[in-house]
């Protein structure tokens, strides 16, 4: 029998897989490696002379400017402690807008003058970097020519010890700036906007005789979901090799509607690489918590605690990092595309976003007491009133061309943007805005006098059921954004929070002093706020199925915008509200907008480019031969049997000609139309002209070409299929 060498390679490989245990955790107790690797609290107070290490903190907890004085002696001791851990080089770690990881590694060693080597590594070279910048995205912001660009240490992100089986290297987390102060990342505005929200946050607190000694910033929790497959699966689909999602692919007999993934008993090759992968987080400081199975069949899941959201972003970069290089460990390939699969779930990352300190805890934390309650129905009201607002630029931060395959499907939230609130919560802001609450006792409605004394009905710990969904829902004591696609960084989404939030904390303390100012008391100042953001801003809390047509049609009827798709969200950037939201609170002026909206635009054309360019020549080179031979075949077998009288029924040979036709008339006018896009100039119109005009063109191809796999022998057959991809543990 004919078989398929790359199939079958890749079937043996799992068949033939033996796992070899290189961790004992009984040997190894993370409670004791815990951190060994990072530059962290601990490591500083035992080797910094005590006056730096004091003034070192400061900077990083109270997030003052640090004092450049000390530079040098922590780059003296954080340089002896990267080398006793093997270390020969030091990277810059930063985030261009390519939205991945990238790194600069210099040697710490330096010619001595006498044929020797010394290691040198000073407060300067710890505090800037200087990479080639020309080869990344600006969107315009320089010119080609002008290749200058900075990184600049980011002392509130420790730095840490990346492993090697060759040996390790320092990494430093630092922003990215060109050399006229433009920024080029993700982090610079992330950090930006974390300073807005401090203000903003203070401001309101100080109605309420609270000043706290910590700055207010926002926490992060990022749920992780990727799948996880043979890496002999990956290597024989192109697709899957370069454009990281699945370009072919007939559905399985089975799929994911058993619902006997989810939450299943983790295939044992797949718990041994999560049990690595958590090692080696474990050393990073990364406070993963949770594992488990997700819903389609090889989908996975990782989460970590919450922290603080700069080094939230930071870890998580660090853990699709980890999970792509311990996967090779194992034969496993990773999949951080949100949508590799057609017909089950794809992957997204969920943002569990609140705001607060050490000293406050969660302000979006509904309290015990009358003062509590008031501070909670002020932050809660602010939050309604910024995804009201800024609904569209949310959208936006999670606009790409590989989340569009995921947002407003039966697996993830809507484009539209909403916020769920639960009942029980709705009911108290409905009680609000009518003057009138119930009481907790009779459950009689009683009217409102005062905040501070008439408290919120008693709230659970989960004061509503969870909505998944719902693009932002209140699960208790912060805001659940779920719209996030699993291989982009949560960066860009954390900063539109943050000035979201900035913009609204500010509204709201103007309102709040214009109401004392007017001789108001306090509680009724805020008694007036809330009911003011729920009369003006409601439509956007929905608590039923964001899934249903009757959503969609009820959401045009509020006025809320349904961002189909990338090219329609981006627009959201360049907004004159949202330049001004940006610009007003110090984050991103009108040309760092602009270059971004540009960047996203020219990055969707490119993704799309580079996979109708996939169809085209798989379709030309695999499935087309496979389906030739198939129809030579049948061709053959027919002309035999009525050679010696048989009858032969010649439906399956009519069959397969039709969709050989179909499918080779479909790749010419995909390649044809492909020729035009190139002509495009004008970027808005090429973007356009890829998601309204080459994509279906792909959508089309692919119809006929799994409609083949279908009905081709399958010893013919070259792709592995889906069925073998998703159950080959």
């Amino acid at each position: 029998m004919r078989s398929n060498s790359a199939r079958q390679n890749a079937i043996q490989a799992i068949t033939t897989y033996k796992a070899e245990a290189s961790i004992n955790f009984a040997e190894n107790r993370p409670m004791d490696f815990f951190g060994c690797n990072v530059f962290d609290d601990k490591v500083m107070r035992a080797r910094l002379p005590k006056d730096v290490y004091k003034s070192l903190r400061k900077a990083i907890t109270l997030g003052e400017r640090m004092d450049p004085s000390i530079a040098d002696t922590v780059a003296a001791v954080m340089k002896d402690w990267a080398i006793e851990k093997g270390a020969t080089h030091f990277a810059h770690i930063f985030y261009p807008l390519t939205g991945q990881t990238a790194e600069k590694h210099d040697s710490f060693l330096m010619p001595d003058g006498y044929g020797g080597v010394i290691a040198e590594f000073s407060g300067t070279m710890l505090i800037r970097g200087e990479p080639d910048a020309s080869s990344f995205p600006s969107g315009g912001l320089r010119s080609t020519f002008e290749a200058r660009g900075y990184t600049a240490w980011d002392v509130t992100s420790p730095a840490y010890i990346m492993e090697n089986p060759n040996g390790t290297f320092l990494c430093i987390p630092t922003l990215f700036l060109s050399w006229t102060g433009v920024a080029l990342d993700k982090k610079t505005p992330l950090l930006r906007s974390g300073q807005a929200l401090n203000r903003a946050a203070r401001r309101v607190l100080r109605l309420f005789g609270i000043e706290p000694e910590l700055p207010i910033v926002s926490f992060a929790g990022l749920e992780q979901e990727y799948f996880c497959i043979d890496h002999n699966f990956n290597f024989a689909r192109p697709d899957l090799q370069v454009a990281g999602r699945s370009l072919f692919g007939a559905r399985p007999a089975k799929g994911q509607e058993f619902s006997d993934q989810y939450f299943g008993v983790i295939p044992q090759r797949v718990l041994s690489y999560m049990m690595e992968v958590e090692y080696e987080l474990y050393k990073l400081g990364v406070p993963v918590r949770t594992r488990h199975n997700e819903a389609a069949p090889s989908q996975y899941e990782i989460a970590p605690l919450y922290e603080v959201s700069n080094l939230a972003v930071d870890h998580n970069h660090i853990i699709m990092s980890t999970l792509r290089n311990v996967a090779k460990r194992y034969g496993l390939k990773c999949l951080l595309h949100e949508k590799p699969f057609y017909g089950v779930n794809g992957s997204g990352k969920h943002v569990n976003y609140s705001i607060g300190n050490r000293e406050l805890g969660s302000l979006f934390d509904p309290g015990a007491t009358p003062h509590a309650n008031a501070k909670f129905l002020v932050f809660c009201s602010a939050m309604i009133r910024a995804v009201h607002r800024y609904g569209g630029l949310l959208r936006a931060t999670v606009a790409s061309a590989s989340n569009d395959h995921r947002l407003g499907a039966h697996e993830a939230p809507p484009a539209i943007m909403s916020i769920f609130l639960g009942d029980q919560l709705t009911e108290v802001f409905e009680a609000f805005r009518a003057g009138r609450v119930e009481d907790a006792d009779n459950g009689k409605p009683v009217r409102v006098m005062n905040v501070g004394v008439d408290t919120l009905p008693p709230l659970p710990t989960d004061p509503g059921d969870r909505n998944r969904t719902s693009p932002v829902a209140f699960t208790g004591n912060r805001f659940e954004f779920r719209a996030l696609g699993s291989s982009q960084s949560a960066a860009g989404s954390i900063t539109a929070l943050n000035a979201m939030m900035s913009e609204s904390l500010n509204h709201a303390a103007d309102f709040l002093e214009q109401q004392l100012a007017e001789g108001k008391d306090m509680n009724e100042a805020i008694q007036r706020y809330v009911q003011h953001v729920i009369e003006e801003h409601s439509a956007i809390i929905f608590n039923g199925d964001g899934y249903s047509d009757v959503w969609h049609r009820e959401a045009v009827r509020r006025g809320l915008p349904n961002l189909r798709n990338t090219v329609e969200a981006l627009t959201e950037l360049i907004r004159p509200d949202v330049i001004e939201l940006y610009e007003s609170n110090g984050i991103l002026n009108r040309a760092e907008l602009k270059a971004r909206h540009d960047i996203y635009l020219e990055q969707y054309c490119k993704t799309l480019r580079t996979e109708a360019t996939l169809v085209v020549r798989m379709a030309r080179t695999i499935i087309f031969p496979a389906g030739m031979r198939y129809q030579g075949e049948l061709a053959e077998t027919a002309a035999r049997m009525q050679a010696i009288g048989m009858d032969f029924r010649v439906d399956m040979l009519r069959d397969i000609t039709e969709q050989l036709r179909g499918m080779q008339d479909a790749v010419a006018q995909l390649d044809k139309l492909l020729s035009g896009m190139d002509a495009e100039e004008d970027l808005a119109r090429r973007a356009k002209g890829y998601c309204e005009i080459i994509l279906p063109a792909m959508n089309r191809v692919r119809h006929f070409a799994d409609l083949l796999e279908t009905r081709v022998a399958d010893d013919l057959w070259a792709l592995p299929s889906y069925q073998e991809i998703l159950f080959g543990k």
